[in-house]
């Protein structure tokens, strides 16, 4: 069983990951209330703002302090890379012939 660190010292299981969103969208508010409701919220968030939220496959919900892109990048290097995040590495670079 491969853990990922979510902050502060939180571990996850890789494998009983579904998604890691943003909680800025209407649709992600509605689940971590809905998920409040029933009981099956986590706050790893220490008491900071929420910037990923994390849904698994038992249907808890996990807020986190960490960006989106920090969770699936270290997801990404459990899993060896295979699924990485796509990143523009070029983005901001000019290209020196032009």
């Amino acid at each position: 069983m491969k853990l990922i660190n979510i902050g502060f010292g939180n571990m996850v299981s890789a494998s009983r990951l579904v998604a890691i969103v943003s909680p800025e969208s209407a649709p992600v508010k509605r689940i971590v209330q809905d998920a409040r409701k029933r009981g099956s919220l986590i706050d790893a968030t220490y008491g900071r703002r929420t910037r990923a939220v994390i849904i698994t496959d038992s249907d808890h919900v996990i807020l986190s302090a960490v960006q989106p892109e920090t969770v699936a990048n270290r997801l990404s290097e459990e899993r060896g890379g295979a699924d990485a995040p796509e990143t523009d590495a070029a983005e901001g670079e000019q290209d020196e012939n032009a």
